[in-house]
């Protein structure tokens, strides 16, 4: 059976067109995708992430608020007792790196990131996760 990964967009951020290539490519990889749609909050990503029993969830965001969002998410997992690595991508900032780190982000790509990178930083932390 294939892995399941959860990919969204959080907040107000309305560009979509990256995140349905990512989805594409995992699809192509052989990954079980489930795309949340646009407009998303911390909340309602984990709880889809929950039900639909993912290995991961990707999280799109070219708006900035990852700072905010992102450690949202990552607690609401925590406090959920949800084991699920996140994996950001789009614009961040080179600086804002370590703080996705510490605020509980499995991996963080860049734009341009190519089709096996994606491919391998979401098939990592599964593995990562898995491994503990």
């Amino acid at each position: 059976m294939a892995e399941r990964v959860l990919v969204t967009k959080l907040g107000l951020d309305g560009h979509d067109r990256g995140v349905k290539i990512v989805a594409r490519i995992l699809r192509d990889a052989g990954y079980e995708v489930i795309y949340t749609g646009l407009f998303q909050t911390p909340e309602t990503v984990v709880a889809a992430a929950i039900d639909e029993d993912v290995s991961a969830i990707g999280v799109s965001m070219l708006s900035g608020a990852h700072e905010v969002l992102l450690p949202m998410v990552t607690q609401a997992l925590e406090e959920a007792g949800a084991d699920i690595p996140v994996i950001l991508g789009g614009i961040v900032p080179e600086g804002d790196f370590q703080s996705m780190y510490d605020a509980g982000v499995a991996r963080v790509l860049t734009p341009g990131a190519t089709a096996d990178e994606v491919v391998a930083a979401v098939s990592g932390a599964i593995e990562e996760y898995q491994a503990r």
